[in-house]
């Protein structure tokens, strides 16, 4: 939840546009430095001077029906605190530099028609 002087400031710095974005998709508002983004459209941000601890990093969802399987291995350890550099700048958190990664993402099909059910004779 924002202030009214910290909303304020976001509208200032990122814009009416903006504003709207996150309130609607998210339902905070954030000012940060754009990171990058990955292979899907995911936009990175991270603020270190007014955000909470824990609370400095986030992702910008491409479609509005977003679910947090769509973030990448290594930004996810980079989204969880799990390692400082995001994957742009990390050549041991790149997605396709090994042989035996998944060349496409494979979302979680659960509670879907696609998602595995035992079988039961």
């Amino acid at each position: 939840m924002s202030t009214v002087a910290r909303t304020l400031r976001t509208i200032r710095k990122t814009g009416i546009r903006d504003f709207l974005h996150q309130m609607q998709n998210i339902g905070d508002t954030k000012a940060g430095t754009y990171i990058a983004s990955d292979r899907y459209g995911n936009k990175y941000y991270e603020n270190l001077e007014q955000e909470l601890p824990l609370r400095t990093r986030w992702v910008d969802y491409k479609d509005s029906e977003y679910n947090p399987d769509q973030i990448e291995p290594g930004w996810h350890a980079w989204m969880s605190y799990m390692v400082d550099k995001p994957p742009t700048e990390d050549a041991l958190l790149r997605t396709g530099v090994r042989p035996w990664e998944l060349t496409e993402h494979k979302p979680n099909l659960t509670m879907t028609r696609g998602a595995f059910k035992t079988y039961s004779t």
